[in-house]
C-alpha cells in the first residue's frame, strides 16, 4: 500500500476546491467534508442526507473502529450542506455515482487524484489524503498533537505527527537548517 501525503499548502486546498467547484457540487462537498472533518473515506461515503440536513453535529458509528464518533458542522460546511441537500430524501447515500448508486471509493479516489493533478499538486495524493490533510492543519492551527490524537483515535502523539506528516517536515528542516 502507497502512504498518501496531506496537501500542506492552503493556497493548495483551495485550488482544489475552485477546481472542484466547477466540476460537480458533489465532489466539491465530498472533499470540503474531508478536509473539514478528518473522516476515513468509507465513513464519508456512508453518510445519509438525514445525517448532515438540518444538523448542528455528525454522529457515526466509524466503519473502520466501531467507536461513536460525534462533532459539530462547521461554518464553511453549514450552507454547502443546506444547498446541496435541498430536494433530497433524509434516507438516500448524501453522495451518488451518476447511476445513482451510493458513490464507492474508487470513484473518489480518481475524482480527487484527477482534480489534485489538475491543480498541479506534486504530492502522493489518495482519498485518505483529505484525512492528513485536516490532521495536518489542524496540528498547524492549534498545536494540540493530543486532541488531534483523540480525535483520530490514534494510540499515541507519536504516531499523530507521523501520520500527518509532521515528523518529517522536522526531520527535513533540521537538515536544511544544519550545515557544519
Amino acid at each position: 500500500m502507497t502512504t498518501v501525503e496531506p496537501i500542506r499548502n492552503k493556497k493548495d486546498v483551495e485550488k482544489v476546491e475552485k477546481l472542484l467547484s466547477k466540476q460537480s457540487k458533489r465532489d466539491l462537498l465530498l472533499f470540503v467534508i474531508g478536509t473539514n472533518c478528518g473522516l476515513r473515506i468509507s465513513d464519508i461515503l456512508n453518510l445519509n442526507v438525514g445525517d448532515v440536513k438540518n444538523r448542528t453535529h455528525i454522529q457515526i458509528i466509524e466503519k473502520k473502529t466501531g467507536k461513536f464518533k460525534k462533532f459539530p458542522i462547521n461554518s464553511k460546511l453549514k450552507p454547502m450542506i443546506d444547498e446541496y441537500c435541498k430536494g433530497k430524501r433524509e434516507n438516500q447515500p448524501l453522495f451518488l455515482s451518476h447511476w445513482k448508486h451510493r458513490l464507492d471509493r474508487s470513484t473518489a479516489y480518481y475524482m480527487l487524484r484527477d482534480a489534485c493533478a489538475k491543480a498541479g499538486l506534486q504530492e502522493k495524493i489518495g482519498t485518505h489524503s483529505m484525512r492528513k490533510t485536516f490532521g495536518y492543519h489542524h496540528y498547524k492551527q492549534f498545536k494540540d498533537v493530543v486532541l488531534l490524537q483523540k480525535i483520530f483515535n490514534h494510540s499515541s502523539p507519536q504516531i499523530t505527527l507521523r501520520y500527518i506528516g509532521i515528523e518529517q517536515d522536522q526531520i527535513d528542516y533540521s537538515y536544511n537548517n544544519f550545515i557544519l
